[in-house]
């Protein structure tokens, strides 16, 4: 696995960059053990798919991120449930690990978005630009339902942004956010909506 430094705000990012099918099962791995909290076999993972819809689109995402023999097939795998879904997120889009999509619908986001490790995103989260380049989410962030990331806004580590937010500015690291325009409101107080979080130390 290789990683890609990604400055956000005062902060780097390490985002993961498969080389490899194994590489893209361990990402797959650590998205499951968000839902979960176990670690399991490829087999499982894949017999998962058919019991989580979630988990089914980001199993396909990952193993579509790494241009090999299987590209094309996971490629149409990850394109039919996005359809089917609504969940619009490239391969191309940088992820870390340990992503968790609640009550997958609706959400669509940047390719040139970065998302940190272990990040929610809820239904109907919009991450956007029209100029270029989408916002830069930090490691621990919460995204509540219905938010919207307008543009290049970096958005600190241990973050929790509020249902329906609008996102123009941004949001220093461990704070809370809510509102339109979204505002600081306090210090993040709800770290445990980030539940089960993929070890970064064993990874990286």
């Amino acid at each position: 696995m290789n990683f890609k430094q990604v400055k956000n705000g005062e902060e780097i990012l390490l985002i993961p960059v498969p080389c490899s099918y194994h590489d893209c099962i361990e990402l797959a791995r650590s998205d499951y053990y968000r839902y979960t909290g176990k670690i399991v076999s490829f087999w499982r993972l894949w017999l998962a798919t058919f019991r989580n819809p979630c988990f089914k689109f980001s199993f396909w995402l990952r193993l579509s991120a790494y241009p090999g023999c299987f590209y094309r097939f996971c490629r149409l795998m990850q394109y039919r449930y996005a359809r089917k879904y609504g969940l619009q997120i490239s391969p191309k889009t940088a992820i870390g690990y340990g992503l968790y999509i609640g009550h997958g619908f609706g959400t669509i986001v940047n390719p040139t978005a970065v998302i940190g490790n272990n990040v929610n995103l809820s239904q109907f989260t919009t991450i956007g630009s029209n100029h270029g380049q989408a916002a830069v989410i930090g490691n621990n962030v919460y995204v509540g339902p219905s938010v919207c990331l307008v543009e290049a806004v970096h958005i600190g580590s241990d973050v929790s942004i509020g249902a329906g937010a609008v996102v123009t500015k941004d949001i220093p690291q461990g704070m809370t956010a809510a509102g339109v325009p979204a505002r600081v409101i306090g210090v993040n107080k709800h770290g445990n909506y980030i539940g089960r979080r993929w070890k970064l130390s064993a990874a990286i």
